[in-house]
C-alpha cells in the first residue's frame, strides 16, 4: 500500500477529516434534528452526508493511490543497455533516487520519488498528485466544494428560522453555544469553499491543457504530444463521460501508460559509476544528471 510517512502530512490529512466530521455533526445536531420539517431534514441529512461520504472516500483514494513513482535504482548498466537507445538519445538519472526519469517525471523531496506528471505535493492529502491519482485529487475539491457550498445555504436559513422562532426552539443547544457553533461552521465553509473551487478550477485547467503545475510555473516548454480539452479529461477520469468519472472508488482503465525503461524493474546489479556514463557517453548515448 502507498502511504508517505511525513507527519506534517499526516497531521494536515487528519485535521481535514476532523473538519469534515465537525460539519457533520453541526449540520445534523444543531440544524437538522431540532428542525420541525422532516422532510427538509431528511433531503438536506442525505445530501450533505452522501457528499460528505464522498469527499472523505476521494480523499482516503488521493491519499493511498501510488500517484506514478518511478522504480527506484534502475538506473543501472544493463537497464540502460537494455533500453537499446539509439545514438545522440537522451535519457535522464535523477542522483537523488537513482532512477532513469521518464518525460514529464520531477523528484518530490517529500515522497522522495520521482513521480510521472507530477503536479504538487499537496499535505492536505499527504501525497503528490500526479498521473494515477489527479482524477480522487479533482474529485476531492469538487466534493469538499459542494458540502461547503450547502453548508452555507443550511447555515442561513438557519439564522433566518432562529430569528423569526425562539432561539431556545431551533436548537438542542443553549442560544449562545449554537451561535458560536453556527459561525465557526459558517467560517470552515466559506474558507474552504474558496480554496477548493480554486483548486479544482487550477486541476480541471491543467488537464484540459496538458500542463501540469510545475511545467506551467517553470514556463516548460511542451516536448510531448499535448492531449488538451476534452480528451485531457477522458484520460486524467479513465474513460469516456459516464457516472464514474464522478465515482472514487473506480479504477482508472484507461491511465495512459508510461515509457517501458520507467516501469520495467531494474536488474540487480549496481547503479552506473561516472566511468561508466563516460563508457556510455563515447558511444553516442547521453546520460544526463538533474539536480532538481
Amino acid at each position: 500500500m502507498w502511504f508517505i510517512r511525513d507527519g506534517c502530512g499526516i497531521a494536515c490529512a487528519v485535521v481535514t477529516w476532523m473538519l469534515v466530521f465537525y460539519a457533520d455533526f453541526v449540520v445534523l445536531l444543531v440544524m437538522l434534528v431540532p428542525s420541525r420539517d422532516y422532510v427538509y431534514s431528511v433531503i438536506n441529512g442525505t445530501l450533505f452526508n452522501t457528499l460528505a461520504f464522498l469527499a472523505l472516500a476521494s480523499h482516503f483514494r488521493a491519499m493511498l493511490t501510488d500517484p506514478g513513482a518511478v522504480p527506484k535504482g534502475n538506473a543501472t548498466k544493463e537497464f540502460i543497455e537494455s533500453l537499446q537507445l539509439k545514438p545522440g538519445q537522451v535519457v535522464y538519472k535523477c542522483p537523488k533516487c537513482c532512477s532513469i526519469k521518464p518525460d514529464r517525471a520531477h523528484h518530490c523531496s517529500v515522497c522522495k520519488r520521482c513521480i510521472r506528471k507530477m503536479d504538487h505535493h499537496c499535505p492536505w492529502v499527504n501525497n503528490c498528485v500526479g498521473e494515477n491519482n489527479q482524477k480522487y485529487f479533482v474529485l476531492f475539491t469538487m466534493y469538499i466544494a459542494l458540502i461547503s457550498l450547502h453548508a452555507l445555504i443550511m447555515v442561513g436559513f438557519h439564522f433566518l428560522y432562529c430569528f423569526e422562532e425562539d432561539w431556545t426552539k431551533c436548537s438542542s443547544f443553549s442560544p449562545p453555544t449554537t451561535v458560536i457553533l453556527l459561525i465557526l461552521l459558517c467560517f470552515e465553509a466559506l474558507l474552504f469553499l474558496i480554496f477548493t473551487s480554486v483548486m479544482f478550477g487550477t486541476q480541471v485547467h491543467s488537464i484540459c491543457t496538458d500542463e501540469t503545475g510545475i511545467e506551467r510555473l517553470k514556463n516548460q516548454k511542451p516536448t510531448w504530444e499535448k492531449i488538451s480539452g476534452w480528451e485531457g479529461m477522458k484520460v486524467a477520469f479513465g474513460g469516456a463521460f459516464s457516472l464514474g468519472w464522478f465515482n472514487p472508488f473506480s479504477n482508472l482503465d484507461c491511465e495512459s501508460s508510461a515509457p517501458a525503461e520507467a516501469v520495467e524493474t531494474a536488474p540487480a546489479s549496481e547503479i552506473l559509476t561516472q566511468e561508466e556514463i563516460e563508457q556510455f557517453l563515447s558511444r553516442d548515448v547521453a546520460i544526463q544528471m538533474l539536480h532538481e
